[in-house]
């Protein structure tokens, strides 16, 4: 008997040819494709069955394999108990982390079992179960929708300083209908390689998708969902500017991005393998080379479909696909910020100040090479040009409450200027108060608390106070605070004593002593 059993249609032919043309098993053999053995055999389960030739019109291609392989009559023997292979399969998946097999599974199985199948028998009805139920659904792409993106390892470029080899990632983007492909090299896979690999992978196809199904590689997706994936906001805001939505592939299901996973093999094959004994010694010398063999795979005809990609692409793709936008796309990183409570953020090791009423909130910031936005529920709420030096603070005076807003008009001249009107003793101690500071601002609060006693305690006794604080070069606020407390501005100033008499005292000599006109001796 054969080990696999012939179509009925070829098993009709073999009778017909028997009972019809009276063909031997030999020319029947020749005409079929087939053993004799195997003609012979099929003639004997007819004979068996009863059949010749014409056979009913009614006998379906069912009915006649039932008469002709009648089921195997049924021992005697109690039937062995099946696997649960839904628990087999359940198990499996279950504690893959914990290397469970199916040598593991079959020892659980006869122990229940003892007359059981056999391991070897175990593992071939599983699989052969797992089999009819491994699904693959064909993807069907439309023309100008999806292009899908990934990478994968590529060449080496030496570094002509120290000699050693640096390792470089091969971009690899392909659109679904056509296959038009696309691949560059570049130094890493961040996310402003990865965007600018997009740019010039647009910029050379001339249009752009309406989705781009990326890997989950974290320049694309932040955390990876199969019902929602959280994306990169700056790779969202790359596909947006071309009008196009980001649809990653699920995590660890290659099939989802079978056009590219083949586009990467088809591209390696064609060009890094034609590359693998050429010496690089920069970027643009290797994707040079790299662009001038991918000329030559989309130009080159496929056998399937009898066009090559570039073809397929101008007669498919191109058409449906959409325009690129007037303006080139400005690469832009993407943060989130809590504005703290003296109404800044803080960005690229650098402060930006926002309005003052968003004290609390959770905003978006938006980097690009020269400027920097805040924005709100969409709505840009600040702008700076982007500071390049660390710690920097770059404020809006707009943004400040009003109290801050006057505290930041105030300079020098201005105290100077309000301390004149209450009088000269005031301005002149108020430039010794900011004179006497490393920094003016330091002495503001100080001149602020001098002037308000003008308020409380008069404008004549603050002059005055301020007169007797020079007097004595005391040139703080506490000392005029003292003075006002006292009174001690409507003192009379006290002369100083000369330095050079002094007070009489009988254990005194004085200089007459020395002069020799009074000298005594020590008899007397």
């Amino acid at each position: 008997m054969p080990n696999v059993r012939l179509p009925m249609r070829k098993i009709r032919q073999v009778l017909q040819l028997h009972h019809s043309c009276n063909y031997s098993n030999h020319e029947i053999a020749r005409a079929c494709g087939i053993a004799p053995s195997t003609v012979a055999e099929y003639l004997c389960r007819a004979g068996a069955a009863g059949l010749t030739w014409p056979l009913p019109a009614e006998l379906t291609d069912a009915s006649l394999s039932e008469r002709l392989f009648p089921p195997t009559p049924a021992s005697d023997e109690p039937p062995r108990p099946l696997p649960d292979f839904d628990w087999i399969r359940s198990e499996k998946i279950k504690h893959r982390k914990k290397n469970v097999t199916l040598d593991n599974l079959w020892d659980e199985y006869i122990a229940q079992h003892p007359d059981g199948y056999r391991y070897s028998t175990f593992c071939a009805l599983y699989n052969e179960w797992l089999g009819k139920r491994s699904y693959s659904m064909r993807q069907e792409h439309k023309a100008g929708e999806k292009l899908f993106v990934d990478y994968s390892s590529c060449l080496e470029i030496w570094d002509k300083a120290t000699g050693e080899p640096v390792t470089t990632q091969f971009f690899v983007s392909v659109w679904g209908a056509s296959c038009f492909t696309y691949a560059e090299a570049s130094l890493s896979q961040t996310l402003p390689a990865w965007c600018g690999s997009h740019v010039r992978a647009f910029d050379y196809f001339g249009c752009a998708p309406r989705i781009l199904v990326p890997d989950n590689l974290k320049s694309a997706v932040i955390k990876p969902s199969l019902y929602e994936p959280v994306l990169n906001p700056t790779y969202v805001n790359l596909a947006e500017h071309y009008s196009a939505v980001v649809i990653p592939a699920r995590a660890a299901h290659p099939k989802d991005k079978a056009k590219v996973e083949n586009g990467v093999l088809v591209a390696k094959r064609w060009i890094l393998a034609r590359l693998r004994n050429r010496t690089f010694f920069s970027l643009a010398e290797m994707n040079a080379a790299i662009w001038e063999l991918l000329e030559v795979l989309n130009g080159r005809t496929m056998k399937a479909v009898k066009k090559s990609r570039r073809e397929l692409f101008e007669e498919l793709d191109r058409p449906a696909a959409l325009a690129l936008p007037a303006a080139s796309y400005e690469y832009a990183e993407w943060y989130s910020a809590r504005v703290q409570n003296d109404y800044r953020i803080k960005a690229d090791e650098s402060f930006y100040s926002v309005p003052c009423r968003l004290v609390g909130e959770k905003v978006d910031i938006r980097m690009t090479e020269n400027a920097v936005e805040v924005l709100c529920g969409g709505a840009v709420v600040a702008a700076h040009q982007r500071s390049r030096v660390a710690g920097s603070f770059i404020r809006n005076a707009a943004h400040l409450p009003p109290p801050h807003q006057a505290y930041l008009e105030w300079t020098p001249e201005r105290i100077f200027e309000w301390a004149a009107k209450t009088g000269p003793n005031t301005e002149r101690l108020l430039k010794l108060v900011i004179a006497g500071k490393a920094h003016p601002e330091q002495g503001y609060k100080a001149c602020f608390g001098i002037l308000r006693f003008g308020k409380s305690c008069g404008y004549d006794r603050l002059e005055a106070a301020a007169g007797r604080a020079l007097r004595y070069h005391n040139y703080s606020y506490h000392a005029v605070k003292e003075i006002l407390a006292k009174n001690l501005e409507k003192l009379d100033p006290v002369a100083a004593p000369a330095q050079n008499i002094l007070p009489f005292h009988e254990n005194i000599r004085g200089g007459q002593y020395y002069d020799g006109s009074d000298r005594r001796t020590n008899a007397e």
